[in-house]
C-alpha cells in the first residue's frame, strides 16, 4: 500500500486551496457587467453631459461640449439626439434611437442605433447601452457595454465635483473598465 507523506499531503491541499481561491477571484473585466437595479425612462429623459468617456472612433470629431438629449417617441423607443463641439468650433449632431434590450430582463439593458431605419433589423447595428451605476437623484450616470470597450460618464450638468467624479470612476474600476484611458471633458 502506498501512502503519502503529510507534508506532500498538507502541500496538495494548499495548493488546491489556492487554485480554488484564484478560481474565484476572477478579474473584473471576466465578470458579468452589472447594471442598476431599476431604470424610471421618464426619470432619464431629458439633458445629459458628457463628463468623461473611453475614447472611441465615432467620438473622434468631438473636442467639448458634448451632450446627449433624450425624449421618448410615440412608439415606446427613446429619440436620442447626441451633439458635440468639433475643432473648428462648429457643432455636430447625430440622430439615434434607444429601446429595451429584449434579451436581458434588466430596464436597465438598452442598445443603441444611430444607422438608418431600415437598417434596424441587422443586429450588429445596435450598439450596447448598460447603465451601471445612477445617482438616486437621477443626476448622474455611467454607462457602459458589457466588453468593456465603452463607457461615459453623464451628468445633468456640464462638470462634476472631484469627488463625486472619483466615486464614479471606482466604480467603473470595480466593474473592469480600463479607467487609466478615461478621458475628462
Amino acid at each position: 500500500m502506498h501512502t503519502t507523506p503529510p507534508t506532500a499531503r498538507a502541500t496538495l491541499a494548499t495548493l488546491t486551496l489556492l487554485l480554488l481561491m484564484l478560481s474565484a477571484i476572477a478579474p473584473a473585466a471576466e465578470r458579468p457587467l452589472t447594471t442598476v437595479g431599476e431604470l424610471d425612462v421618464q426619470r432619464y429623459l431629458g439633458q445629459w453631459h458628457q463628463i468623461a468617456l473611453l475614447p472611441n472612433w465615432f467620438q473622434r470629431q468631438c473636442v467639448a461640449d458634448t451632450s446627449a438629449q433624450y425624449s421618448l417617441k410615440p412608439d415606446g423607443t427613446i429619440r436620442v439626439l447626441n451633439r458635440c463641439r468639433r475643432k473648428d468650433g462648429s457643432f455636430t449632431q447625430a440622430e439615434g434611437v434607444a429601446r429595451r434590450n429584449k434579451a436581458h430582463d434588466s430596464p436597465a439593458i438598452l442598445q443603441v442605433r444611430f444607422a438608418p431605419a431600415f437598417l434596424s433589423a441587422l443586429p450588429m447595428v445596435w450598439g450596447d447601452y448598460w447603465v451601471i451605476a445612477l445617482a438616486e437623484d437621477y443626476s448622474v450616470a455611467l454607462v457602459g457595454a458589457p466588453d468593456r470597450e465603452y463607457l461615459w460618464l453623464l451628468a445633468r450638468t456640464p462638470a462634476l465635483d472631484d469627488a463625486t467624479y472619483a466615486r464614479y470612476v471606482d466604480i467603473a474600476q470595480e466593474q473592469g473598465f480600463d479607467v487609466s484611458a478615461l478621458v475628462r471633458e
